[in-house]
């Protein structure tokens, strides 16, 4: 797993860019005016800086971006990146300058000067967030960025904003670790033993095996998992740092590996399937930033742990399976199985906690991708209120979320000839029927919001934050989500 970059800061000294071992990078305003830092530079490489700030080429640079000088004249840097930036950056443009800087990973450490530039925080955040890596498999050198010390006006107050920006980024990469890593590896033991020693963040952990499941009537989840040798779990995480208040409940489909079970998934593309268990990922990568800024809020995170394997023990599609709350489901396809793990979870939530709101995570269906593809996630949910203020969190944030609707004809292609309902309504609305069997377990008086993350938890190609693979969307909205609702 990767390990986030270490980030000093220092008061400016423009005698000492000269001498910056490595690689160093500097920030110009998009109005082409240098600060001292780039005057000096400039001087120091002849005048290279000017030139390139004033080339047709720089023009066609955006904010945010960089042009990268090798082996620069009058530096002993090896390489020089010129990041163009806004005097006064948003937080996406100084996140996307972080990530422009993460272009310099490799050996050696990277010194960065900010000048007068604001939201420093941000900008670091960008930069271990774009340098991340999964390397833990790979023989031979590691591409990870070593290190980054940044100079700027006031490095102990850089260094306190720093503290919040880091725990978010901790747990975006303990999500991106979790989803990005193998089956084999990821097992539900293992998986519930690294949420376990989160146990030395203050976090209140307790693991539920399958004997405490079935006493708790646990059958559909139960049913996903009886056909794999690993055993199903459910993991509760507490964080209480808001007094007496009733908890926020986050819920995550933890399916380690999916095959389809019976109803079998076709070989091309499967092994993709090691990110099923994203939404308990992105659950379990909030717990993680709460713990470590010691938000002052009471959150509770549930996440329910299967493996969907094909043997003979496994559920068959015709199967009727009755839930916790005591509806009988009839398994139509035994593919569409994480609703299976989560009906369960959530009615266990509502049922322990009584949260004053309640979000589920999973990676649920396809046809969310074909709807949304990878910019947005779909987010359905019983309450304008809570849906808005999750929605303006994500805007902030940048992770892309469309609300999605439900109505009762949708819940009407539920209906079963044998059971209460069965576990899918066909093709057509594929992912809204899923959302209606959710929150046919949604208790009337709970707020609660359903994330359908199939097209966002991990992603083909690189995106402005991320490389290709686990992204770690929904960390950063739910936590500032907590944050604006929930904090004392």
């Amino acid at each position: 797993m990767t390990s986030l970059t270490a980030i000093d800061f220092t008061e400016t000294d423009l005698d000492a860019l000269a001498g910056a071992a490595g690689k160093l990078a500097i920030l110009v305003t998009d109005d082409g005016k240098l600060d001292p830092a780039g005057r000096r530079v400039n001087r120091l490489t002849k005048g290279a800086v000017a030139r390139l700030v004033d080339s047709d080429r720089w023009g066609k640079v955006k904010v945010g971006e960089g042009f990268t000088m090798g082996f620069p004249a009058g530096l002993e840097a090896k390489a020089l990146l010129v990041v163009k930036l806004d005097r006064r950056p948003s937080v996406a443009e100084a996140r996307k300058a972080g990530a422009s800087l993460a272009k310099f990973k490799g050996k050696g450490a990277l010194t960065i000067c900010t000048g007068a530039t604001t939201r420093i925080a941000e900008l670091a955040l960008g930069l271990v967030l774009r340098a991340y890596t999964f390397d833990a498999h790979k023989s031979g050198d590691k591409t990870e960025l070593e290190g980054a010390l940044i100079h700027c006006a006031k490095p102990d107050e850089a260094k306190a904003d720093l503290g919040a920006a880091m725990a978010v980024a901790e747990g975006v990469v303990f999500t991106r670790d979790l989803v990005n890593e193998p089956s084999n590896i990821l097992t539900t033991q293992e998986f519930a033993d690294r949420l376990e020693a989160m146990k030395d963040l203050g976090l209140e952990v307790e693991v539920l095996e399958e004997a405490d499941l079935e006493k708790l009537g646990m059958r559909t989840l139960l049913a996903v998992g009886q056909g794999s040798e690993s055993p199903s779990k459910v993991v509760v995480m507490s964080w209480n740092g808001g007094g007496k208040e009733k908890p926020l409940a986050l819920v995550g489909k933890g399916v380690v590996f999916d095959t389809g079970g019976i109803s079998l998934k076709p070989a091309a593309g499967m092994e993709n399937m090691t990110m099923d268990m994203g939404g308990a990922g992105v659950v379990s990568g909030v717990m993680k930033t709460l713990a470590l800024r010691k938000a002052k809020a009471n959150v509770v995170g549930l996440v329910g742990l299967v493996e969907n394997m094909p043997d003979g023990r496994a559920q068959r599609p015709g199967d009727v399976v009755t839930s916790m709350k005591g509806d009988t489901v009839e398994v139509i396809n035994t593919d569409a199985e994480g609703r299976l793990v989560l009906c369960d979870v959530m009615w266990y939530a509502q049922e322990r906690f009584e949260p004053t709101g309640m979000i589920d995570l999973a990676t649920l269906t396809g046809a969310i991708i074909i709807g949304l593809g990878h910019e947005n996630a779909g987010v359905f949910s019983n309450n304008d209120d809570f849906c808005k203020a999750f929605l303006k969190s994500a805007e902030a944030e940048g992770e892309g979320a469309w609300r999605m609707p439900l109505g009762a004809a949708y819940d009407a292609m539920l209906k079963s000839r044998v059971a209460d309902m069965k576990n899918v309504g066909g093709r057509d609305a594929g992912s809204i029927t899923a959302a209606q069997f959710l929150q046919r377990f949604v208790k009337d008086e709970t707020p609660w919001i359903h994330l359908d993350i199939a097209g966002v938890a991990s992603v083909k190609s690189d995106t402005t934050l991320a490389p290709k693979g686990a992204t770690g969307w929904g960390v950063m909205a739910l936590d500032r989500l907590i944050r604006d609702e929930y904090e004392e």
